[in-house]
């Protein structure tokens, strides 16, 4: 008998570590603790997602989607799979990284786990070919699933916190910009455009990646206005659009089904545009004149009242909101507000934040379904 990792030339060459009793029977050993491992980390991933779906989100749907998929791959987990596990002989478990050790937000956690339930199915589906072209199969379509799933939760996830966000603000070029979004994020905000319309892109860039770490610490969605490019380069929440800008439609299909997708109107019929178009939520305004829109005449807090009646989607009205005329545009029926100059130049953000969110509190918005996926 020869001795374990000696040169085999039946083999070609091929090291062989352990004792071997056959050549088969060996590589049968090694596929059923791979397809073991990876039966288990595909299940575990999903249980994770799953309970954020049952008690984070208290979405019956989407949980029992993952409790499908969750027995699906059950079904393979065979006796034989795990009489392989070889847990004290594994490397593996030794094995970590710094980033498994801490998780940024929800949003990294779900990501995460979809990554690793993701490439396990893709494990299996490779490896499954040795043990049953079934289980190849059946991995191959479950991958498939979770890739659905992942975008219609992440999708969901967005929709839900931009129907929670009472306050939106939109940046202005500053030379304190991290340091007034930061404390603004300290005070409540769940809601970040990142607008610039003269700095050059490796500028926008820079900041706008500073910008979608803080939004990711604070657990605020990251909007970028215009720019479908940047947003997709820095992984933001959606982009905003003016009625100048590129049809949703367009940018759909470039940013997919989980990002959102803002739109500026000024008019009733931009509303009912906009709604059709498919936009995830509007700006109404400007309620009043503002140095932001120069030259542009104000809508006014008729068309705020108009929206209030009329918009089936989530709206801010914007345009000149402060805090001394805050509750003017309350009265005229808006639930959500978005502003620029009255946080950016605010010598407390933080409390001026708070200031917003406790008379936008004082109302409820109307709950309305929200779609799983677009």
């Amino acid at each position: 008998m020869k001795e374990a990792g000696c040169f085999n030339e039946s083999t070609n060459g091929v090291v062989v570590m352990v004792e071997p009793y056959s050549q088969k029977e060996q590589i049968q050993q090694v596929v059923h603790r791979i397809l073991d491992a990876n039966l288990d980390r595909a299940r575990e991933g999903l249980r994770i997602i799953e309970e954020w779906c049952r008690f984070g989100l208290n979405n019956a749907q989407l949980a029992l989607e993952c409790k499908h998929l969750r027995q699906e791959i059950a079904k393979w987990h065979t006796s034989e799979l795990r009489a392989a596990r070889d847990t004290p002989g594994d490397p593996g478990t030794e094995l970590t990284h710094p980033q498994e050790e801490k998780r940024a937000s929800i949003k990294s956690l779900l990501q995460a786990n979809f990554c690793r339930t993701e490439e396990a199915l893709r494990v299996l589906e490779e490896y499954g070919k040795l043990y049953h072209s079934n289980m190849s199969k059946a991995c191959k379509q479950m991958r498939y699933q979770v890739y659905a799933l992942e975008s219609s939760l992440m999708g969901y996830q967005r929709h839900q916190l931009l129907w929670r966000s009472r306050l939106y603000l939109v940046t202005s070029p500053s030379e304190t910009l991290l340091g007034t979004v930061e404390a603004a994020l300290k005070g409540g905000l769940t809601l970040l455009q990142y607008r610039d319309k003269t700095a050059d892109d490796s500028f926008r860039l820079e900041q706008a990646k500073k910008l979608r770490q803080l939004c990711s610490i604070y657990g605020a969605l990251f909007i970028i206005n215009d720019r479908v490019d940047l947003a997709l380069a820095v992984d933001a929440d959606g982009v905003h659009l003016g009625q100048q800008d590129m049809p949703t439609a367009m940018a759909r299909q470039l940013l997919g089904s989980q990002r959102l997708i803002g739109r500026s109107t000024t008019n009733p019929e931009e509303m009912q545009g906009a709604i059709a178009e498919g936009a995830d939520y509007i700006g109404v305004g400007p309620v009043y004149e503002t140095p932001t829109k120069v030259g542009k005449a104000a809508a006014g807090l008729e068309y705020v009242s108009y929206a209030a009646k009329n918009c089936s989607i989530p709206w801010f009205a914007i345009g000149g909101i402060d805090a001394n005329n805050i509750n003017d545009v309350i009265d005229a029926g808006a639930e959500r507000v978005a502003v620029v100059r009255s946080l950016m130049q605010a010598e407390q953000p933080t409390l001026v934040t708070q200031y917003f969110l406790s008379q936008l509190n004082r109302i409820k918005p109307q709950p309305l379904e929200i779609q799983n996926s677009k």
